[in-house]
């Protein structure tokens, strides 16, 4: 039998160790995730969080890279369409545009739908949202819904004070590239506008193009809006949730365990984001009303006067109602997320 050297041993075993962590980070697989809003964002924070607890989860085996700031993808549906297409594994996107795949989707979205935020998140947590991600994997588009996330709620910021639909009169309001919400100014009196980009809003404000916008603390506080359009009306229009989605072609090629463990991994960060998201929120807050801003608090009557507007038949809309142009095809689910609210 041959012997050794001592250091002989050792170098063979230091060889031994290297290739065997050379293995083991072959083996591991690296999949990537794109979000557009950047660093610090609380859903960023979520992806990363997410990414770490599939890490520690599977033992080094799957290794998430967060893409933030759109770096990957800078829009939404581009993101999307290369998770459809197997090139991408994760994405954060807004609930909007996977409706295109889910049209039921569309009914969470309706205007003065929601009492408060409890309202919204017992529905999403509930059989309604549920529901709706398991109908994403089973839509055929390529995607698995993971979980939601939150973003708010949308409220009017103007250069004067919004405190009833009649103050909504003629102002021209710019909002989301979307018919719906288009539709939905129109009907409380101003003029709904598109085709301004985010970034463009404040400009446009100081320039008189549009008198306000429409958006979230964070967003208002972020983009230096509320020094243009001092007045905020908290009148809650719209809570559209955000979705952590997946690639079904990336996860297909998983070990099936390990693709449990990533269901499991998003679910835990939805409390995470909505943590994040509350800081955040009250963060913006707290600048805004530092500022000086004019915060308008709608009371019940004024907000069901906003609410009764999406109801009632329009001229705007050729006798019909909001409600019903948009969401006549989703009016059983409506009803149940009215039904929910009833304990709010």
């Amino acid at each position: 039998m041959e012997v050794f050297p001592m250091k002989k041993l050792l170098t063979l075993a230091v060889a031994a160790a290297l290739t065997m962590s050379v293995a083991v980070a072959s083996a591991a697989t690296t999949l990537q995730l794109s979000e557009v809003h950047a660093e610090g964002y609380p859903t960023t924070l979520a992806d990363q969080e997410f990414a770490r607890l599939v890490e520690e989860r599977t033992e080094g085996r799957i290794k998430i890279e967060v893409y933030s700031g759109g770096q990957l993808y800078g829009e939404e549906t581009g993101a999307i369409e290369a998770m459809q297409l197997g090139d991408l594994a994760f994405s954060r996107v807004s609930a909007s545009p996977v409706s295109s795949y889910v049209p039921a989707m569309n009914a969470i979205q309706m205007p003065y739908l929601y009492k408060n935020a409890d309202h919204m998140w017992a529905v999403l947590d509930g059989e309604i949202g549920q529901n709706m991600l398991e109908e994403v994997e089973a839509s055929g588009s390529g995607l698995v819904g993971l979980c939601w996330y939150d973003a708010g709620a949308r409220n009017f910021y103007t250069t004067k004070q919004v405190s009833s639909v009649a103050d909504m009169a003629g102002l021209k309001i710019r909002v989301q590239n979307n018919a719906m919400m288009v539709d939905m100014v129109n009907v409380l009196g101003g003029t709904g506008v598109t085709g301004i980009g985010p970034n463009e809003v404040y400009s446009a404000i100081t320039q008189g193009t549009i008198d306000g916008a429409e958006n979230n603390w964070p967003t208002y506080q972020n983009m230096g809006d509320y020094e243009a359009a001092p007045y905020f009306v908290l009148d809650e229009h719209t809570r559209v949730p955000e979705i952590l989605l997946a690639s079904a072609a990336v996860l297909s090629e998983l070990d099936p365990a390990d693709v449990e463990i990533i269901k499991q991994c998003a679910k835990e960060t939805q409390e995470f984001e909505k943590e994040k998201w509350a800081e955040k929120e009250a963060e913006a807050e707290q600048i805004v009303r530092d500022h000086g801003c004019t915060i308008t608090e709608l009371d019940a009557d004024a907000y069901a006067e906003f609410q009764a507007a999406m109801t009632e038949p329009s001229d705007v809309l050729g006798g019909q109602s909001l409600y019903e142009k948009y969401g006549a095809e989703y009016q059983d689910i409506i009803d149940a997320i009215t039904a929910v609210g009833e304990d709010y």
